[in-house]
């Protein structure tokens, strides 16, 4: 349970960004172009994901990004990667905290409390940060129980929309070129790459064996693929691709069902949030735990930088949800494709210094899967410049 729960925390990272931004992104493409363009990005950040997993069964003392880094890249590669880290936490969290607000705005509205976004993320933040302070133990058992509700919520909302399925929406798409479908591939990129909390997960999982590591990033790759996909054929299915484009935020793509059903919007809502709340879970026990490793012990002073800085910075990129992600797929392409490959490239040298010998894991594909790894990454690191 506790490797599955780690899973599902890798699998609740992911899901919160891509389902709410999945259908406003891609659905100028078609269900069948975007579900192409998904599978060869999971691909993509699957591998990567293992190929981080390696380095950190493989280094001693890898608690947290910094350390890793510093292990298997150096003083200066250690600094490199913080700040991307750093950069990329932000962004994703200020990127949920937008997202919350606005959906406990809309939420709160609808049973009369007008409650403004930033109260509303506020609040959360604060309490939210409690439970992350409190241990992994605790979050793995509050993020499987969300996660659990968020997938029979998911069920709930296919299940009604499969009955109004229009079949010609889904071969429907916009006229798009080859560049428009590079250019918003950082963006799902950003949807699958929850490798954030690969080292706090390693470490958590401490004793599992090399196929348990393997399977646990895998199966916490694969659940969201699935439901993209499902959550993609049904909202294009029902509103149509000329529909889905319009949206702008989380609340419309919501409003958007309020004429399917009164219940069913509800159900859409709580769906939603909950993606964006298993999200926002993994990757502030990531930055929890990157603030402890590499500025300081103290968890007051932990808890401030993690859930009070944060906040600032949201209110400032408020209305900023997809271009927040869109700046977390560039800097991911350093962090989650070439980090590391440097350092898997760094620990499978015989003479590396800080090589762990007991309960390692390697990456199957050798030195043709880290050169096609290295090529994703390029295409990834084209495509934010094509914006």
């Amino acid at each position: 349970m506790k490797l599955f729960g780690s899973s599902l925390i890798l699998s609740g990272t992911a899901l919160g960004a891509g389902m709410l931004a999945i259908p406003m992104v891609l659905a100028q493409f078609g269900f069948f172009v975007s579900a192409a363009l998904m599978i060869v990005i999971f691909l993509g950040t699957t591998y990567s994901a293992l190929l981080l997993a390696e380095a950190c069964t493989k280094t001693q003392e890898s608690t947290g990004m910094s350390s890793i880094a510093y292990f298997t890249l150096g003083r200066n590669g250690k600094h490199f990667i913080n700040i991307l880290f750093y950069l990329l936490l932000a962004c994703l969290l200020i990127a949920y905290i937008i997202g919350i607000g606005d959906l406990l705005h809309s939420m709160l509205l609808e049973i009369g409390f007008n409650v403004s976004p930033v109260v509303g993320y506020t609040l959360f933040s604060l309490v939210m940060g409690l439970v992350v302070v409190a241990g992994k133990s605790y979050i793995d058992k509050l993020n499987r129980g969300l996660f659990i509700l968020m997938i029979v919520m998911l069920f709930v909302v296919i299940f009604s929309l499969m009955n109004n399925i229009q079949w010609e929406y889904l071969s429907q798409e916009s006229n798009f070129t080859t560049s428009d479908v590079v250019q918003y591939s950082a963006v799902i990129f950003t949807s699958f790459a929850s490798m954030v909390v690969i080292p706090s997960l390693v470490s958590y999982n401490h004793d599992a064996s090399e196929k348990q590591i393997r399977n646990m990033v895998l199966l916490g790759s694969v659940i969201p693929l699935v439901c993209y996909l499902i959550w993609l054929f049904a909202v294009i299915g029902n509103l149509g691709v000329e529909a889905v484009s319009q949206f702008e935020n989380i609340s419309q793509l919501i409003a958007a069902f309020g004429g399917e059903a009164k219940l069913l919007k509800g159900v859409v809502a709580i769906f939603s949030a909950l993606a964006l709340i298993t999200s926002y879970l993994g990757v502030s026990m990531a930055l929890y735990d990157q603030n402890k490793d590499a500025i300081t012990s103290n968890t007051p002073a932990a808890y401030g930088l993690t859930f009070v800085f944060p906040l600032v910075l949201a209110t400032l990129f408020s209305n900023q949800f997809v271009s927040m992600l869109d700046y977390a797929g560039m800097v991911l392409v350093f962090l989650a494709i070439w980090g590391p490959l440097a350092m898997v490239v760094k620990v499978r040298q015989p003479n590396f210094a800080h090589a762990k010998f007991e309960q390692t894991y390697t990456a199957g594909g050798g030195q043709p899967a880290l050169a096609a790894t290295f090529i994703f990454g390029a295409l990834i690191f084209v495509s934010w410049f094509m914006g």
